[in-house]
């Protein structure tokens, strides 16, 4: 089943596929990551969370467990019907409002941020920071330097898959179309997606923009970071 798909986007293979090409029950297949751990190792314990994108709970239920009050937000409601435990809201992430409201933390991860289209880019930041509290930060997830170019390449995935990222082909100036494959015994889905690549300080004056800038890197490999309200 295909849903309205964003301009770029596409996905196939069975079930729900989101505006954005993900398929629903790709994720739920897909293990936890190391994101609650980064996210506990940057934040204050109860700190209140809320995660962009957050698909079918895969971050969010073990942040739960941890003890972190999590506001999760989805375009999908395929996505958000798998979540449980936390306060949902069903938007687009980079259009959010929630009146004023403002979290501890703003977790921006699944390089959300690395939108092909640069309205959702600066949508997306503004978001965060209209969300986060002054005295709060922001966690974000970015592609590795050299991801544009390593394509093809392949990895093995906890939950007996195979992801591919088939190919990387430039659209444009500093954006890519990304086509990924996942592969079971089972089953087979691919996503395609647009991917814009920051250069040199591009990063830093984006978030600048929206009033942000990064005070540390959370992750060895430069993929997760924390910015603050400036």
């Amino acid at each position: 089943m295909t849903a309205h798909t964003r301009e770029g986007y596409q996905g196939t293979g069975p079930g729900a596929i989101t505006p954005d090409g993900c398929a629903v029950e790709r994720y739920l297949r897909l293990p936890v990551g190391r994101e609650p751990d980064v996210v506990a190792s940057a934040v204050p314990p109860g700190s209140s969370v809320l995660e962009l994108g957050c698909g079918v709970g895969r971050v969010t239920h073990p942040l739960l467990a941890r003890g972190f009050a999590v506001t999760a937000v989805d375009e999908s409601p395929e996505m958000l019907g798998h979540v449980r435990g936390a306060r949902t809201v069903c938007a687009s992430a980079e259009s959010l409002d929630l009146g004023g409201e403002r979290f501890d933390v703003v977790l921006l991860g699944s390089f959300l941020v690395h939108s092909g289209d640069p309205e959702v880019r600066r949508g997306l930041l503004r978001t965060c920071r209209g969300h986060v509290a002054d005295d709060g930060c922001v966690l974000i997830e970015r592609e590795g330097a050299d991801w544009h170019e390593r394509a093809p390449r392949e990895s093995r995935t906890g939950d007996g898959g195979l992801v591919r990222v088939a190919a990387a082909d430039p659209v444009g100036p500093d954006t890519s179309s990304i086509r990924v494959e996942y592969e079971f015994p089972d089953v087979r889905w691919t996503q395609t997606f647009l991917s814009y690549r920051y250069r040199g300080d591009a990063f830093a004056r984006a978030l600048a923009g929206a009033g942000l800038a990064v005070d540390t890197v959370l992750t060895e490999d430069g993929t997760w970071v924390r910015a603050r309200p400036v």
